[in-house]
């Protein structure tokens, strides 16, 4: 029988031996054996494989239980057993109780049969597989199985799935692929495959795969909250929450723990919790300034992460709207106004608009809206009021006349109050203070006494000459000075104005002489000018024309050449003058010899009555009886414009005479006669000079004046230069000079002492000691002045020791008891000599001076001490 299953062994034999006992008789044996049989492989156990049976001996003794039995097996081989069926019919029997044995070979044959394919190892039990959401379809897993018929493993398998499936498939050879992208939040988290395999007989087996979707972070978090606009009031307080921002993240939990909010967009106002996502106010929202006044809306971006780094992230925009509130009260930038009306003002005319001055910050309606109350005051009722009520436009309704009795009780000046207040809660208000005064107007007009002024005036006068007086009147009070100026005219070639007009008195003067050639007639404009109006008056000037100009000639100077033996009445060398003068006619001039015209030789032709003449030889050279003695000739000659006055006239007439410099040369004969030629040769020279041109006045004035500036400068450095060196440089005392000394007289060394005492009254109030001599002196507190205290009242000074040993003595009575003076003594206290109560006298002063040679050897120069009596 077969035990177990059988490995596949083709054409295996297994040899059975079976032992049997023999009886005394007849032997035991094996019936149906020796014996060949087949078994197919992969027979389930207990499959008969053999049916043998045991003839009894002839005592009919039993088998032994357990026989008969398998004894070898060739291969090797637990596989079979004998089954032992009844007392006669046995299968396999082995002995009997006597001991009779029989030994048989059965041979067992293993037929091959077709298995099917074998899964190895834990595939053959199932497999889990793990997939990643959102991974790409594609390979998954390779499935192996083996044919248990093909050894060499060269006959292929065929793999398929055994269910259908639209997120899998399988190949032919084995792999498993996906065929979808898995969403472990949307699909299934797991997948039951069944793969089969068939081999080439058609023979098949199955194993179970578990596909499990492996959640990943693959899901950005999700926004809650629906609100994305937010209406919030402004001038929150900071911390307050205005929002509340909420996400969810799809995936599982296991990866997204906790989501983190944060706001990327900068801004100043709001900050968000990053664990909950409120928002909350961190500044200060003034809707009514800044970017607020002009936008109230503030776009903020929040980012909502499922990790600190890296992870799903999402955004979303959410809107802040401030809306305005009444937090501010109406504003005037001024508060306090004062207004000039004229007295002859139409009714019904604006006076103020506290709409240009008023202002709300509020940025909306109704917050920024305002009104005015009714106006009160004193003397305002009746006078001013509000057109229309509470439009803030003050308007005149009432009569302001500078002169009537009610305005002039009022004093022409009235007073306003009114507030300005919101029109919305909380109804904020401020007051306007309104000063109102009466201008008086200007009535009359300022006109002057005529319509135009004509006036003469000499062109010889000099400056500061009155030309007229102007003189204009205002009838208005009260009245206000006149001022009077020239607005236009006046102007010459060589000054701006030649005219001035006293400001205050309108008297017109020249500032300089006039030049009736130039500008016979001046035309000026004079304007008078009060604190109120302004009038203008013509005023002609004419420019009386005088005889001022001088004839001017042309060549003004020249130079002439004649040879000695000249004709008288020739025309030196074709020399004419041409003269012009601007105020005389070309037949009023006169033309006469200044000095230079030595013997009368030269003479003018016509010498009057034209401006054109010409230069004659008037008497011939005489050198040979010693008349003419000069070569050289140098003539002035003067051009006189009174040609056409008569004596009488020419007595009060003003005459101008102008002037020609003419060099003339007279060539002598020549020592030798010249027989080159026939006639002497002339050499012309010219001369011209420079003539000072009155028009250039300046130039001397500009250099005088800038010559008497740096000598100024140069003398004022001097005096510094003066104050510095004596400030700088003390004066250096002289040493006295020695007498001389007649030989055979001794050298005295006694001095001689010059005392100079000033008298003077103080009182002393103080004492002190001098830190140079010890000595006790008095000074005045308030003055400053010192005097040596009375030396009766101070203990004696004791000498000091001689150099040379001897004995210091006490001071006696006749020797001074005032304190010595020491070598660079000057006073000790003031600069100054020591003052004393008393004059000392002359002789007391001899006397001292050699006691202090003698104590103070070393000194060569005696110093001179100056006795101030106080």
């Amino acid at each position: 029988m077969y035990r177990g299953e059988l490995s596949k062994m083709q054409g295996a034999v297994f040899l059975l031996v079976l032992l049997g006992a023999m009886s005394g008789r007849e032997m035991l044996h094996l019936v149906h054996l020796p014996a060949t049989t087949t078994v197919a492989e992969n027979s389930p156990p207990e499959t008969p494989v053999h049916k043998f049976s045991v003839n009894l001996s002839a005592s009919l003794s039993p088998v032994i239980p357990g026989w008969p039995l398998i004894i070898n097996t060739s291969p090797l081989t637990d596989a079979f057993k004998v089954n032992w069926l009844s007392d006669t019919d046995f299968e396999i029997y082995v002995k009997d109780d006597v001991g009779v044995t029989d030994l048989q070979i059965l041979t067992v044959q293993v037929t091959d049969v077709n298995e099917p394919p074998q899964f190895q190892g834990n595939l053959a039990k199932g497999l889990d597989l793990y997939i990643l959401e959102g991974a790409n379809p594609g390979f998954l897993y390779q499935v192996e199985a083996f044919d248990p018929e093909d050894t060499s493993r060269n006959i292929p398998l065929h793999y398929f799935l055994i269910f259908h499936s639209v997120n899998f498939s399988m190949s032919a050879n084995g792999t498993l692929f996906s065929t979808t992208e898995f969403d472990f939040e949307a699909g299934h988290k797991s997948f039951h495959l069944v793969a089969g395999v068939r081999d080439s007989q058609g023979l098949e087996a199955s194993t179970t795969l578990h596909v499990n979707i492996v959640n990943v972070n693959d899901e950005i978090p999700r926004f809650t909250s629906p609100a994305r606009v937010y209406t919030i009031s402004e001038e929150l307080v900071s911390g307050t929450i205005v929002a509340n921002i909420t996400a969810e993240d799809p995936d599982d939990k296991g990866f997204t723990g906790f989501l983190l909010y944060s706001i990327t967009t900068p801004n100043r106002y709001f900050v968000i919790n990053q664990l909950t996502g409120t928002i909350q106010v961190a500044h200060r929202l003034d809707r009514d300034a800044g970017e607020l006044r002009q936008n109230p809306s503030i776009s903020l971006e929040v980012l909502v992460k499922d990790r600190p780094s890296g992870g799903q992230e999402n955004r979303m925009q959410i809107t802040f709207i401030v809306e305005d509130i009444n937090d501010n009260p109406a504003m005037c930038t001024k508060t306090t106004f004062s207004i000039m009306v004229p007295e002859r003002e139409a009714k019904g005319t604006l006076l103020l608009d506290l709409n240009k001055f008023c202002f709300d910050d509020d940025s909306k309606a109704p917050n920024n809206q305002f009104n005015f109350t009714t106006p009160s005051g004193v003397g305002s009722s009746g006078r001013f009021s509000q057109d229309p009520a509470g439009s803030g436009k003050i308007v005149l309704i009432g009569d302001l006349d500078y002169e009537n009795s009610s305005n002039l009780a009022a004093g022409n000046k009235y007073t306003m109050i009114i507030q300005v207040q919101d029109v919305a809660p909380p109804y904020y208000k401020n007051n306007i203070h309104i000063y109102i005064c009466t201008k008086p107007e200007n009535e009359f007009p300022l006109a002057f006494d005529r319509p135009s002024y004509v006036f003469e005036v000499s062109e010889l006068r000099p400056a500061r000459t009155r030309v007229g007086l102007v003189h204009a009147t205002d009838k208005d009070f009260p009245q206000s000075s006149i001022m009077y100026s020239i607005s236009m005219g006046g102007a010459s070639l060589q000054y701006p104005n030649i005219f001035w007009i006293n400001p205050q008195t309108g008297e017109l003067q020249l500032v300089t002489k006039a030049d009736y050639e130039t500008t016979p007639i001046y035309i000026l404009r004079i304007q008078a000018t009060n604190v109120e109006d302004s009038s203008s008056v013509t005023v002609t000037v004419n420019i009386l024309g005088e005889n001022d100009e001088k004839p001017i000639c042309t060549p003004n100077s020249y130079f002439l050449a004649i040879p000695m033996d000249l004709k008288v009445g020739t025309n030196i060398q074709n020399f004419k003058l041409t003269c012009t003068d601007l105020d005389s006619s070309p037949r009023s001039f006169r033309y006469s010899m200044g000095p230079g015209n030595i013997n009368s030789h030269f003479t003018f032709s016509p010498n009057a009555g034209s401006n054109v003449t010409s230069l004659l030889l008037a008497t011939r050279f005489d050198c040979a009886s010693g008349l003419d003695k000069i070569w050289d000739y140098k003539l002035l000659v003067y051009i006189t414009d009174d040609n056409l006055l008569s004596g009488r006239k020419k007595a009060q007439a003003h005459v101008e005479t102008g002037t020609v410099t003419l060099s003339i040369s007279v060539i002598p004969h020549p020592t030798t006669a010249v027989t080159t030629t026939a006639r002497p040769r002339v050499i012309y020279q010219v001369r011209r000079k420079n003539v000072y041109s009155p028009s250039a006045w300046y130039v001397p004035f500009v250099i005088t004046l800038g010559s008497i500036l740096l000598l100024g400068l140069l003398g004022s450095l001097f005096v510094l230069l003066a104050k510095a060196i004596h400030r700088h440089c003390p004066r250096k005392t002289g040493k006295p000079k020695k007498l001389p000394v007649k030989k055979g007289e001794m050298k005295t060394t006694k001095p001689e002492v010059l005392v100079e005492t000033i008298q003077m009254n103080s009182v002393f109030d103080g004492e002190a000691i001098d830190p140079v001599t010890g000595a006790v002196y008095e000074f005045n507190s308030n003055t400053g002045a010192r005097k040596w205290k009375d030396p009766s009242t101070q203990m004696p000074r004791w000498k000091e020791p001689d150099p040379r040993g001897t004995a210091p003595s006490r001071a006696v009575a006749g020797e001074e008891a005032g304190p010595p003076r020491s070598t660079g003594e000057r006073d000790g206290l003031s600069g100054k000599a020591p003052a004393e109560d008393a004059p000392i006298p002359e002789t007391r002063m001899a006397a001292q001076a050699p006691q202090r040679a003698e104590t103070q050897p070393s000194r060569a120069t005696p110093k001179l001490h100056l006795g101030i009596q106080q």
